[in-house]
Formats: C-alpha cells, sequence, structure tokens
C-alpha cells in the first residue's frame, strides 16, 4: 500500500528526514515510535503531501505521490491534482480540527459532500453509520465546544473514514487528551485495526502498539534505526537507542 524511497526532508539546516526507506503492506498496522524531533511526525505529512520532500519519492497503492512521470522526467503535480491524491490517505493530527460551527454529523459530511461531491443523502446515511462505529450516535447535532476531548478526537476519526481512504494516518492521536479519555480513542483505533485498515500510527503508547501493531518502527534523529514485530522492538530492542527510548516511556 505504500512504498517510501530514500525521503529527505530538511526545514533550513535541521534535517528532519534522512533517507528513510519503508513499506507498509496493505491491511497491516504500522507504529512508528522515537522521541520529539525525530522526524515522526514529518514523515506523516510527507506521506499526506502536507510537506513536499526535498529527495526520494512515495507511492501509495502504487500511484506516485506528488510528481507525474513523463519518459525519464517528473513533473510536480498542481495543487488539484495533488489534492486528488491526498484523498487515498486519511489523517487523525493531535489537536482535532473540527468546524467549530458544524455539528458532528456535518462535521463528517463536509469532505464527501464538497470535495468529492457525493449524494447528500448516501452520505449523512454514511456519516451516521460512522458515529454508531465511534460510539457517538447521541452526539450528532453536539457542536464541538459541546464534545470532551475523547469525543472530539472519535469525531475527527469518523470525519476520515468518511473519505474512504486507502490509508489512515494517526499523527500522536491522543497526546493532547486527559489521561482519562485516552482509552475511548485507542478503542475506536483497535476496531479499526482489526477491520483491515492499512494504518501507520505515530504513538508514544506503546501498550497500544505491543497490542494491535503487526510492525513497530523506531526513529531516531530523521531515520529508521530499528524496525520489527512489537516483541522484538519494544521487548528485545537489538539497538541502544532503542532500548534506552523503552526504558524511559515505561518507567
Amino acid at each position: 500500500m505504500l512504498v517510501a524511497r530514500g525521503v529527505h526532508k530538511s526545514f533550513g539546516a535541521f534535517r528532519a528526514l534522512q533517507g528513510v526507506d519503508l513499506e507498509v503492506a496493505a491491511g497491516e498496522v504500522l507504529c512508528v515510535i522515537g522521541p520529539s524531533g525525530s522526524g515522526k511526525s514529518t514523515l506523516l505529512r510527507c506521506i499526506n503531501q502536507l510537506e513536499r520532500p526535498d529527495r526520494g519519492a512515495i507511492w501509495i497503492d502504487g500511484e506516485l505521490s506528488g510528481y507525474r512521470r513523463i519518459g525519464e522526467t517528473l513533473h510536480a503535480l498542481d495543487d488539484l491534482a495533488i489534492a486528488r491524491q491526498r484523498l487515498a490517505s486519511g489523517m487523525v493530527f493531535q489537536r482535532f480540527n473540527l468546524f467549530a460551527h458544524m455539528t458532528a454529523l456535518q462535521n463528517i459530511i463536509e469532505g464527501p459532500v464538497t470535495v468529492q461531491r457525493r449524494e447528500r443523502s448516501v452520505v449523512t446515511a454514511e456519516a451516521t453509520a460512522l458515529l454508531a462505529r465511534v460510539g457517538l450516535t447521541d452526539k450528532r447535532d453536539a457542536y464541538p465546544s459541546e464534545l470532551s476531548g475523547g469525543q472530539q478526537q472519535r469525531v475527527a476519526i469518523a470525519r476520515a473514514l468518511a473519505m474512504q481512504p486507502k490509508l489512515m494516518l494517526f499523527d500522536e492521536p491522543t497526546s493532547a487528551l486527559d489521561p482519562e479519555l485516552v482509552g475511548e480513542v485507542l478503542a475506536v483505533m483497535r476496531d479499526l485495526a482489526r477491520s483491515g485498515m492499512t494504518m501507520i500510527v505515530v504513538t508514544h503508547e506503546l501498550g497500544f502498539a505491543r497490542e494491535v501493531a503487526d510492525r513497530v518502527v523506531f526513529m531516531d534523529r530523521g531515520a529508521i534505526v530499528e524496525s520489527g514485530a512489537p516483541a522484538d522492538v519494544l521487548v528485545q530492542p537489538q539497538h541502544a537507542r532503542t532500548r534506552d527510548f523503552v526504558a524511559a516511556v515505561l518507567k
């Protein structure tokens, strides 16, 4: 579903990504862990084309992201073409980014109706089912200000799913939540993983990663240091930097 080859990204003198190579199979749940500033979020933003890599290439479901190849030359896509490609992946951020003036239901249907030009009645039925899936049937007419942080994040997940993406990206989706609200969001993500959705999850929730991930990647200083099954990376890491990180998080 995803292939990244030699992805580099710098912000001024800071090298956020330094030659990242990554493959994610369809239906795989990949958890990405690592310290702050290690490049985890930048990698997600490059996958979703919120940032353009300086070097390297990314393919989603076989389609080259951000460029069109004509002969031996790559031509950058325009904004409209990039927006079309971006529909292949749904992204859930640390902050919920819901439209404050719209109800939960309206937040979910806005993208499919406005961007995808889909029939409102069909989208509304799908959105109602998604609200049930994330446990918020009774909150369909509530505004974001009337919802807890965990409820807002669950609406954000439903909103991303409403666009019918092939790949879901989660950028530390529980980091802005009070501790007692983390579980309700992780429960929705567990259900999504069990359904067969391809997921890349940047997280510090190592218990969730151990339980749900097919594979865990540890990043540091813009590079993948270690990759493997959760039992290997989280329980018996081979690299000293991974061991130090896991020990610090689990203290």
